[in-house]
């Protein structure tokens, strides 16, 4: 599969979480002429707590680093998660531009803002303590998935997010997304944008609202989820997991179709 561009977010190398395997794997199936890697790549507050980097995060860190000696044009736009290297906006690392945000157009014209979205928390209301829960919680959830689909995979079912079913029933979990929604959006189209792809709340999403499209990249936590801008210019968001299946759901007008195809 070869696409225009690629956008990548919340890999969160380091993390014990992280399905670095789903996305090695992602890689040798996917070839792009731009990849955006939109934050939180490099998990660096989960390395203060406690240092955890296996060979599956290390090949696909050298990956990463690696793709535009391969002719991949890679920009980086650091998020919370890997805020340190915010210190090197517009400058390059090993040919990796460094941004933090950057306005894309699409093949067909239209102008978006890519940020990882972190700098909406405050105008989403979530102070210091709320934060601090709300980690607590994630934490303890990403518990239960990582049990829950170690079981699947005794029995032989395919890799499926336990904890993204849960957040999907919580109703704060869903306000806070709504308005996260609302937010960045309204800010891109104040820019005068059509749009704005970002990351951070771990919640993969496409869909057009008032202020334009709003294209949330997801995870490699929870979703394994990525979007890529096709050769007509559109945004797709696609599920990547167990090497088995895909999951596309179509852009543009009609967000409601979703086809299976065999990966």
């Amino acid at each position: 599969m070869r696409y225009s561009t690629l956008f990548l977010s919340d890999i969160h190398l380091g993390y014990k979480d992280c399905k670095a395997e789903f996305l090695l794997n992602l890689l040798d199936n996917i070839n792009c002429d731009t990849l955006y890697l939109v934050g939180d790549i490099i998990d660096i507050w989960s390395l203060k707590r406690k240092l955890f980097w296996p060979e599956e995060h290390h090949r696909l860190l050298y990956r990463l680093l690696n793709l535009p000696k391969e002719g991949t044009r890679v920009i980086y736009i650091p998020g919370n998660h890997d805020q340190a290297m915010r210190e090197f906006s517009h400058f390059s690392m090993n040919e990796i531009k460094i941004h933090k945000d950057i306005i894309h157009e699409t093949i067909n014209g239209h102008r978006l803002l890519v940020i990882h979205g972190d700098a909406f928390d405050s105008a989403v209301c979530v102070g210091p303590l709320l934060g601090w829960i709300g980690d607590r919680m994630y934490d303890f959830l990403l518990f239960l998935n990582r049990w829950f689909n170690r079981c699947r995979r005794l029995i032989g079912l395919p890799y499926w997010s336990l904890s993204s079913f849960i957040k999907k029933r919580v109703n704060r979990a869903q306000q806070f997304i709504k308005r996260f929604i609302e937010v960045t959006s309204r800010f891109a189209n104040k820019k005068g944008l059509d749009g704005v792809i970002c990351g951070h709340i771990h919640q993969a999403d496409l869909q057009h609202t008032a202020n334009g499209l709003y294209a949330n990249c997801g995870d490699w936590i929870e979703n394994c989820t990525f979007l890529v801008e096709n050769q007509f210019g559109e945004i797709e968001l696609h599920y990547w997991a167990d090497h088995q299946e895909k999951l596309i759901v179509k852009p543009v007008h009609s967000m409601t179709q979703v086809t299976r195809k065999a990966a």
